[in-house]
């Protein structure tokens, strides 16, 4: 049993990412998932392998936030990096991204930690890895998702129009030589996470973000979460 993961992703990003993808690779990947899914407690459940791409269409993407891998706790991923659902704890990074937030833009920390607003909004919340073992952080971390969302960098790299790639964190910042067309803007530091987040406060990368946006003609995003 595989997972066609091509057939799962929204048309309009197939479409882009068909071209950037080994489709031998891309089925021993799917293979590899399916099994996964089959025979472990994975995160986050199936149907939200590609909540990323699903709330964020190709034409209406202008920011990415990469994160590494989904959280492994139980009911926290849900397919969008940093983001748990509704009700759900607050991780320590993602509190530590309310903190920066509220200084930065004088936002309240928001109680719940569902992010799909910014989703909505044309922010693409992508992990660099789509799936995880249940209580075992990095586990399906050189398996092929890299390749599969190095793809959809690729993709936002080639769009004419700017998009701001934010990286947090070594992991991240590796990625940002992925981003070559000038019309681009790469916002990086260090990762909101406890170990690094006196780096990581005072980056204002959301006021960052919000003016590059302005500056290619583009609205802003509404950071405000409930």
């Amino acid at each position: 049993m595989s997972l066609d993961l091509m057939e799962l992703l929204p048309a309009d990003w197939r479409q882009r990412l068909d071209p950037l993808l080994d489709p031998v690779a891309t089925a021993a990947l799917g293979a590899f998932v399916a099994g996964e899914y089959d025979g472990q407690t994975v995160y986050p459940p199936r149907e939200d392998l590609f909540n990323a791409f699903r709330h964020c269409p190709f034409d209406r993407a202008r920011v990415l936030i990469l994160g590494q891998d989904p959280y492994h706790g139980p009911g926290q991923a849900h397919g969008l990096s940093f983001s748990v659902r509704d009700g759900v704890r607050l991780p320590p990074s993602l509190r530590n991204i309310y903190k920066e937030m509220a200084s930065d833009l004088e936002i309240p920390p928001a109680v719940s930690g569902d992010l799909t607003p910014w989703a909505d909004q044309g922010v693409l919340l992508l992990n660099a890895v789509l799936t995880v073992r249940g209580g075992d952080a990095g586990s399906h971390a050189g398996k092929g998702w890299e390749d599969f969302t190095d793809a959809a960098i690729r993709a936002l790299n080639d769009k004419t129009d700017r998009v701001v790639f934010v990286l947090w964190g070594a992991y991240a910042r590796k990625k940002a030589r992925l981003v070559t067309g000038p019309q681009h803007t790469v916002i990086e530091s260090a990762h909101p996470s406890p170990l690094s987040a006196k780096k990581f406060f005072g980056t204002r990368p959301f006021s960052a973000v919000n003016k590059a946006l302005v500056d290619a003609g583009q609205p802003e995003i509404d950071w405000r979460l409930a």
